[in-house]
């Protein structure tokens, strides 16, 4: 298998153990857009309502056109209700029966030529009727809509509720049935002169033909609505999913350290806040790769720093077994010493280098008095008093408090490494000077002293770890080159700058400048 193919499996299979249990959300922005269309569904389910409203509707009218129709015969002669029925019958469309006290039939206005009422049989429907049918069906099932009694015709008058009712005295009675082919079909009946009555049957048919073409319109709408929705929910989890897991099999990437040169996508295309995340997520990547590649270096540079004293402790150790001259052996201990104390030293100096970070990020930073801070230790330095006459002045103006937010003890270590390190190279009975400074936003503290300088190639690489140039009459391994790298961090971590510079106002000597931002109430002053 080859390393790319077996990267790409392990890395699919990191990812499905990262999501595995989870919902991506790509069905969670499908979930709450179909959602929303399932409202809307409900739509199909306040049909059914509006059919029940028009049924009784429409057997409210039944039971009137009966009751009128009744009035109309009665006041005929017999001779012509057999003309009125029939008219009747096809001015409304609806089949009329007449019947006796004992529930014969009289009269019937199919038998009188006006066929206006049948009813479909469900063996010749269509496959679309018969698929509307079984929806009406399943949607009634789903709503539990009540089931109408099935119709069929009755030869007895007294088999009708309806008829019943009325020869029972009733001044009127309505039913509604279910058709073979689901169409309601309404009955009514009023009551006749010498215990008679009028029944009349409708079949419906429109209602339902209304009914099922608002469910077409519906469904039209529904489809074309849920279209464009998952429509736009596959465009919203385009834009915001993949990104997202492109992100993600980054980020997998520079977990597992399989890849050296993982890249992050930055997305630079995408102003809102993915493309936000995306960019933080690369410079948390460049910053971890950073990171990684300063603690190799730091692992490199310790190992050979402490070869150096090693190898010279072996050596001073080994000669110790063979020489016997006591002004030689004396010789090789003060060596031994002095490597066993260069190592003492190295060694603090690293832990305190490889803490510093970490230390860093976990301070609490304060409001710091830079000046007051400064003033505190010239006057404990010229209190000690300085070597080979060395003075150290502060030049402070009448500025205020010159606060910066910061941790008091690491900034102290900065300037006191700053200050030791100009009173190292300024030659006897030399100056040190102190500025302190505010530049706008910003606080700005200058060291000078008046030895040979910094060489303009070399003003960047002193900050570097265990990097070294120290005047030639100091002796070897006195300082172990972690003194201008550890408070360059520290500046770092405070969002400030440090830098060497030469003075302008002599030919020799070197002006290391630190810029701190000042807190807000001085920086708004």
């Amino acid at each position: 298998m080859a390393p790319a193919t077996a990267f790409r499996r392990s890395d699919a299979a990191e990812q499905a153990r990262s999501w595995s249990g989870k919902v991506s959300l790509t069905p969670r922005i499908l979930a709450v857009n179909i959602l929303a269309l399932l409202l809307l569904a409900g739509g199909f389910f306040y049909l059914d309502s509006f059919r029940t409203r028009i049924l009784d509707e429409r057997a409210a009218q039944a039971s009137r056109e009966a009751r009128l129709m009744a009035e109309a015969l009665t006041a005929i002669p017999d001779t012509r209700r057999d003309w009125l029925l029939a008219r009747l019958a096809t001015d409304t469309g609806t089949r009329l029966r007449l019947y006796d006290a004992a529930g014969a039939a009289s009269a019937d206005s199919r038998t009188l030529g006006v066929a206006n009422f049948h009813l479909d049989d469900p063996d010749d429907d269509s496959i679309a009727q018969r698929s509307a049918r079984f929806l009406d069906a399943a949607i009634d099932r789903v709503v539990r809509a009540p089931l109408a009694p099935g119709y069929r015709e009755r030869a007895d008058g007294r088999r009708w509720p309806d008829v019943r009712a009325v020869l029972a005295g009733a001044s009127g009675a309505v039913t509604v049935w279910r058709a073979p082919d689901r169409t309601p079909v309404i009955t009514a009946a009023a009551p006749l002169p010498g215990g008679r009555a009028l029944l009349s049957a409708v079949n419906a048919r429109d209602i339902t033909e209304r009914v099922r073409l608002e469910r077409f319109r519906l469904s039209v709408v529904l489809l074309v609505v849920a279209a464009i929705s998952i429509g736009l929910s596959l465009f919203l989890a385009r834009t915001i999913v993949e990104p997202l897991r492109r992100l993600a099999r980054a980020a997998v990437r520079v977990r597992l350290g399989r890849a050296r040169e993982v890249v992050v996508p930055r997305l630079p295309e995408r102003r809102d806040e993915i493309g936000m995340l995306a960019r933080a997520l690369s410079d948390m990547s460049l910053a971890l790769r950073a990171r990684i590649d300063a603690t190799e270096a730091f692992a490199a540079d310790v190992t050979h720093e402490l070869k150096n004293p090693l190898a010279s402790l072996r050596s001073a150790v080994d000669a110790l077994g063979h020489v016997r001259d006591p002004a030689a052996q004396a010789q090789l201990l003060a060596i031994v010493g002095d490597d066993v104390h260069r190592l003492d030293r190295l060694i603090g100096d690293i832990s305190d280098a490889s803490r510093l970070d970490a230390q860093l990020s976990r301070a609490t930073f304060e409001p710091v008095d830079v000046e007051v801070m400064l003033a505190a230790m010239v006057a404990q330095r010229e209190a000690r008093g300085v070597a080979r006459g060395v003075r150290v002045w502060l030049d402070a103006r009448d500025q205020g408090e010159l606060h910066v937010l910061g941790e008091g003890a690491r900034l102290e270590r900065v300037f006191a490494n700053l200050i030791d390190n100009a009173i190292s190279f300024s030659p006897d009975d030399g100056v040190v000077s102190v500025a302190v400074r505010r530049d706008r936003s910003m606080l700005e503290v200058r060291i000078e002293d008046e030895g040979p300088g910094v060489p303009e190639t070399a003003r960047e690489s002193i900050f570097q770890r265990f990097h070294s140039v120290r005047p030639a009459e100091e002796s070897f391994g006195e300082h172990s080159g972690l003194g201008l790298a550890i408070a360059r961090t520290i500046v770092d971590a405070h969002q400030g700058e440090i830098g060497v510079e030469s003075r302008d106002d002599r030919l020799s000597g070197a002006r290391f400048v630190v810029r701190l931002p000042l807190a807000e109430r001085e920086a708004a002053a």
